[in-house]
């Protein structure tokens, strides 16, 4: 056992992909604080952030063991940013049903014809996401980074900065050309966002 907590957390991933358990465990306990602490600053709920530390390393488990981990030896990084998706995830889900049943006086038929309407603007929505989403591809890597960091993944510019190791006045500058470029591919092509 001591031999293996000497070893890197690349090398024990790879030997836990190759099939050695209690290298799993010695990551969990390596990062354990780390990424409750992370979980726990963004829930403040002890409770809630168990359910999610554990749901984070169900995630993690599941990806090593498809083999589709590749964050080049940065295993704590990954972690958290799947804590923070998780973390997001939770919170995003959470106000979707809090507005789906927040009117208790309806009428029935109003009701069928609010769901009707919803499902046609929710079409529409996820036309108009994939539209973007395609955009986004287009826009130099540094670009792609930034936007997908806010608007997918709910970052602040300071987070940004801190995972992209860059200064926030570099996130933010990124954020506008991105923004600008996106714009100009819009009104090139003349692409229509509906919304």
């Amino acid at each position: 056992m001591n031999s293996l907590q000497a070893k890197s957390d690349a090398q024990l991933v790879s030997e836990y992909i190759k099939g050695n358990e209690s290298c799993l465990s010695i990551l969990i306990e390596r990062h354990q604080q780390k990424i409750f602490g992370y979980i726990l600053s963004k829930t403040a709920d002890r409770d809630l952030a168990n359910d999610l530390f554990q749901d984070t390393f169900i995630k993690i488990i599941n990806t090593l063991k498809r083999g589709v981990y590749n964050e080049e030896g940065k295993f704590l990084p990954w972690a958290i940013r799947i804590a923070h998706n998780l973390t997001m995830d939770f919170y995003r889900d959470k106000k979707r049903k809090k507005t789906k049943y927040a009117t208790e006086n309806y009428d029935v038929l109003n009701f069928i014809g609010v769901e009707d309407n919803a499902v046609e603007t929710e079409i529409e929505h996820e036309q108009t996401v994939q539209k973007i989403i395609s955009l986004i591809a287009t826009l130099p890597e540094d670009q792609q980074q930034v936007l997908r960091m806010r608007i997918f993944m709910g970052l602040s510019f300071k987070e940004i900065a801190a995972q992209t190791n860059v200064s926030i006045n570099t996130s933010l500058g990124r954020m506008r050309y991105a923004l600008i470029n996106l714009r100009k591919t819009i009104d090139e092509k003349e692409i229509i966002i509906s919304n």
